[in-house]
């Protein structure tokens, strides 16, 4: 009974991830599109410690979403670190 609510919250995750895809593919600043990124993998995160939960193997997902988590960090800084030095217009 309790995974079908599980699967409903997926779902709506799922739904939810395409409200900043719209800002990663038409941000009028690259900002936008990367806080856009961030925002998709915040969402990515949640969603695969629901499917966690689903799978009732919580722990190997929460290493999962830890890892995500890392490699999401370390790709924005680099992606800020690679924009900065370039010396993006800003507008």
């Amino acid at each position: 009974m309790m995974y079908k609510y599980y699967i409903y919250l997926s779902v709506i995750l799922t739904v939810i991830i395409f409200i900043p895809l719209y800002r990663v593919l038409m941000g009028p600043k690259i900002y936008d599109r990367i806080l856009g990124a961030g925002a998709i993998a915040t969402k990515t995160m949640v969603l695969i410690l629901v499917i966690g939960l689903v799978f009732n193997r919580l722990d190997m997902f929460i290493d999962i979403t830890i890892a995500y988590a890392i490699l999401n960090f370390i790709g924005t800084l680099a992606i800020a670190k690679y924009l900065d030095t370039r010396g993006v217009k800003r507008k």
